[in-house]
């Protein structure tokens, strides 16, 4: 068998080959930034020598690359999980016959979930090619094998009834970052509703909201600006700095509030696409001050009664949304401020105009 360094290998089982050339061929694609084809050489070398120490710190190093840390948090957020195994014990206790379909399974937490409220069929879908191989194991280990399948696939390359036996009567899924659209989760649902879920299906979340707030804050904009330090302008590198959010935990920053939260988005799943929006605010400051930054945050409901939010505040795995203004303005309880609130499907963003324009 001939490989070149350029090549993914397409298979885990090969016949015998030189380790040195293989751990040297991972650690090219490693550096090429091709984590999970690094990943997969690695394995070939442990398939055969499972205590080859350098070909496990690799594969580690690979997957620490391809899977984002914020799993681990995420998965010991007690109250997102006890929320969603509420939802899902409804959903699944009024139509135990429902075939339910999780997108974005990540662990399988919710697929599994789903199978211990009585569900008959579970599909869950994970496109990180290193989490559904990993998934697969965590079924298989909790003994809902027979129940749940994981597809390693993007839902929006699933078909039926390739990989569906018939369109799904319940879609779970959490695809959502601190900014609520940021894994494209209105893209996703759109998609799935009209290839992968039948007409009446249930959407979880079938609804959310995203909040707003002004706020002054140096320590969260030095997070994203610098100035004149240590004698030195260092002002051009703000050229690097986030133009949109960034999420951070409010409370851990010294802050004043400069407004009431407003609401600026609202999303119906089962009707929403992504269609790019923009929402025109008039926002009176209830204290004067610096407008270093917009903080905001979603609230979801994922069942009639049942709201996840990641508010300032609550001890949320998502942190809030941070998008510091680059001028950041003074502003005056008398003079309202004019904010644009846009999102083009995937991002939420904001505009503040300048002051003779808010006068």
């Amino acid at each position: 068998m001939t490989l070149t360094r350029d090549t993914a290998p397409a298979q885990d089982a090969v016949p015998a080959f030189d380790v040195a050339e293989f751990l040297a061929w991972g650690s090219d694609l490693h550096d090429q930034g091709r984590y999970e084809d690094a990943a997969r050489a690695y394995r070939l070398i442990l398939g055969v020598d499972r205590h080859n120490q350098e070909a496990l710190l690799g594969h580690n190093r690979a997957v620490r690359h391809a899977v984002p840390r914020w799993h681990w948090e995420m998965l010991h957020d007690e109250e997102r999980a006890e929320r969603y195994d509420h939802a899902i014990r409804r959903a699944v206790t009024a139509n135990p016959d429902a075939l339910v379909l999780d997108i974005g399974a990540g662990s399988g937490l919710l697929a599994m979930m789903a199978a211990r409220a009585g569900a008959r069929g579970v599909v869950a879908c994970e496109g990180q090619p290193s989490v559904a191989e990993t998934a697969v194991e965590v079924v298989r280990t909790a003994g809902y094998d027979d129940t749940v399948r994981v597809v390693p696939k993007m839902s929006t390359r699933m078909t039926v009834p390739g990989d569906l036996p018939r369109r799904a009567d319940l879609l779970v899924t959490e695809i959502v970052d601190c900014g609520l659209l940021g894994e494209g989760i209105l893209g996703t649902i759109a998609h799935a509703r009209e290839h992968l879920l039948a007409p009446d299906a249930t959407i979880m979340p079938y609804r959310a909201r995203v909040y707003a707030q002004l706020v002054e804050s140096v320590p969260l904009h030095r997070k994203n600006h610098v100035g004149k330090l240590h004698g030195f302008d260092l002002a051009p590198f703000n050229r690097l700095s986030t133009l949109e959010y960034f999420d951070s935990r409010l409370h851990r920053h010294e802050h004043r509030t400069l407004s009431e939260p407003l609401r600026v988005f609202d999303f119906d799943f089962r009707t929403a696409d992504a269609s790019p929006q923009r929402t025109e605010l008039r926002v009176r400051p209830t204290s004067a001050g610096r407008l270093h930054a917009i903080a905001f945050w979603f609230e979801m409901d994922l069942v009639p009664g049942v709201t996840l939010t990641n508010a300032p505040g609550v001890e949320s795995h998502w942190k809030q949304a941070i998008q510091c203004l680059p001028v950041p303005p003074l502003v005056q309880p008398g003079d309202p401020v004019a904010v644009t609130a846009l999102h083009d499907g995937r991002h939420v963003r904001f505009e503040v105009a300048p002051a003779e324009e808010t006068a």
